[in-house]
């Protein structure tokens, strides 16, 4: 037998699978397509301060391996979660609950933080500085070392749980975000977020979507993100997940050995909302013919 088990800031997960925030809502819906339960963890959906409708119409665009999305962060904000998505979830799902908080100040993102930090039904805190979506926030966080520090410090001061911040790839120095992360007391780093791209329709002569530019993913991006894995895994000592294409449990197992710990499936669950399951269903098989017996011995093996 293989031992998939992986570990988190002491946080245990059966396997390193986590559906991404923003591509499996709060979870529970999936649950009418197949037992939640044999997912490692999963990240819900991204949560600001107020609640918000999200970007104008159309914000979905098709690509070639991947796709563009501008959602905007729609979501029924903090205290909805907390009150009603999050023991919804709980109702049918047992394993570790990732909380996603993203805001568009130090003091929602220090607001929002310590509300969650509160609920005991989640066991992890991933603050999104990331979202390419979204105006005068998210991302604006993310691009400079001392804002993403900045946010780190405030958010650590608030919560006892495990911190993991998620950066964005639309940066020229990701380890100087990553450095700059670890430094204002992170405990764990998720990347990468949305690479940032746009589609034109050819008929209309007009963006395709309304926000004209969004969030690129899918499998296309698979590569970029294992770069940024593995140059973040070599520069810091907190641990990753890793989020970018990830479709088959070869991608999984590969994004190990750049030195993710846990891996997150994003743009994969719109495109086959069985993906997760189906990664998970084949690890054991791919890690024997990979003569693999434990997880824990690869994590970051692409460096030695």
């Amino acid at each position: 037998m293989v031992n998939t088990k992986v570990s988190l800031c002491g946080v245990e997960l059966t396997n390193p699978v986590v559906p991404a925030s923003g591509t499996f809502g709060f979870g529970y819906e999936f649950n009418d397509i197949y037992d939640i339960n044999i997912l490692g963890a999963i990240s819900i959906k991204g949560t600001t301060k107020e609640a918000r409708f999200g970007n104008a119409l159309p914000r979905i665009a098709e690509c070639t391996s991947g796709l563009i999305n501008s959602i905007g962060l729609q979501n029924p904000g903090i205290d909805a979660v907390i009150e009603k998505e999050i023991p919804r979830l709980r109702q049918v799902y047992r394993k570790p609950i990732i909380s996603n908080i993203s805001g568009f100040s130090i003091e929602e993102y220090v607001e929002c933080c310590e509300k969650i930090n509160k609920v005991d039904d989640v066991d992890i805190i991933e603050v999104n500085i990331s979202c390419p979506n979204v105006h005068n926030g998210g991302m604006s966080f993310g691009t400079l070392p001392e804002n993403a520090e900045a946010v780190t410090k405030a958010v650590k001061k608030v919560t006892t749980k495990p911190v993991f911040i998620k950066l964005t790839p639309n940066v020229t120095d990701i380890v100087s975000i990553a450095k700059a992360c670890e430094q204002g007391g992170a405990d764990g780093i998720s990347l990468i977020n949305t690479s940032q791209g746009m589609r034109v329709d050819l008929k209309t002569r007009k963006p395709v979507i309304a926000n004209k530019i969004g969030g690129f993913s899918g499998r296309a991006i698979f590569p970029i993100a294992m770069k940024m894995v593995y140059q973040v895994y070599e520069a810091v000592k907190l641990p990753i997940m890793g989020i970018g294409g990830v479709a088959t449990a070869e991608d999984v197992i590969e994004m190990m050995m750049a030195g993710a710990t846990a891996v997150q499936v994003g743009a994969e669950n719109l495109v086959n909302p069985y993906a997760c399951k189906d990664i998970i269903e084949a690890l054991p098989n791919v890690m024997e013919k990979y003569k693999i017996n434990d997880l824990n011995e690869i994590i970051g093996v692409a460096h030695k």
